[in-house]
């Protein structure tokens, strides 16, 4: 099964929210033996490659993600707990030819990971971290900081108001969750000695659980980039992108994986508006 990685660019605000739902991945409470793996590349020298995801028990079909590009991100997927393979290859090259680079993540049941790319081009490696998706109690948020700035080697991230989320972190590396007040933050990430400092201004929700990605941008500066790991309102895990003072409410495009009971069941949405409308013209 090959699934996009990419930005979803167009969406109707009602199949927007269908999709939400649909992608994802999980109601509040994981099925007993099963968790959750979601798929990044955070390497900034790296071209886009196409990723590979198969069991080694053979327990679920293969699944493949084309050109996945330094910054992407997918959603979470539901698989059966067991051993799976995660491999790399060049965009385009047939499934039979050798990946860059592969590792194994083992799925526990009720466990989270994310396996990204991280590091150089030069010494790539497949890193699985281990997501921890805990929902902290309503007066708080949680976040993590997931360092994948070359530009940078070695950030402090606070809030404008000096609020510390973390300090120190180091390019290829990522540090523990760490709770803080929910609410409107304007996230400073400043590259150690000071310099280049980029804000992110968005909401913090309450018993929520988010991961902060900072990444290069093309103009040569820093991009950092909220994105939910499990929400208290909604489905748990989420793993869509939180942008803006609107809080989770996506503002940029949403990035996510797309499946073909998801693409099903919106055909089936739109079918049934559509049918709405004839019988009021009628």
């Amino acid at each position: 099964m090959i699934l996009p990685i990419r930005p979803l660019r167009r969406l109707a605000a009602g199949a927007a929210t269908l999709t939400l739902v649909l992608l994802g991945a999980a109601p509040a409470h994981a099925a007993e033996g099963s968790g959750y793996v979601r798929l990044a590349h955070l390497s900034p020298d790296t071209p886009a490659v196409d990723v590979y995801l198969r069991s080694t028990s053979g327990a679920v079909e293969p699944q493949t993600f084309r050109a996945v590009a330094y910054g992407d991100m997918s959603r979470y997927l539901r698989l059966p707990a067991g051993a799976y393979q995660v491999a790399m290859r060049r965009v385009g090259a047939p499934a039979s030819e050798q990946p860059v680079i592969t590792t194994e993540v083992g799925v526990q049941n009720k466990g989270a990971y994310t396996v990204a790319g991280v590091g150089r081009f030069a010494d790539l490696g497949l890193r699985v971290l281990k997501d921890d998706l805990r929902l902290p109690d309503p007066g708080k948020s949680k976040v993590r900081i997931i360092q994948a700035s070359v530009k940078a080697p070695v950030l402090d991230v606070a809030g404008k108001n000096g609020a510390k989320i973390a300090d120190g972190v180091q390019f290829a590396t990522t540090t523990a969750y760490r709770e803080v007040n929910p609410g409107r933050w304007s996230v400073r990430v400043v590259p150690a000695g000071g310099g280049g400092a980029e804000e992110l201004p968005c909401t913090l929700g309450a018993g929520s659980v988010y991961s902060l990605i900072v990444l290069d941008d093309d103009a040569g500066g820093l991009k950092p980039e909220l994105h939910v790991d499990a929400e208290r309102q909604g489905t748990v895990p989420l793993g869509s992108v939180a942008t803006g003072a609107g809080g989770t409410a996506p503002a940029a495009p949403i990035t996510g994986t797309l499946t073909a009971a998801a693409a099903a069941a919106l055909i089936a949405a739109a079918s049934v508006l559509a049918l709405r409308r004839r019988s009021r013209t009628a």
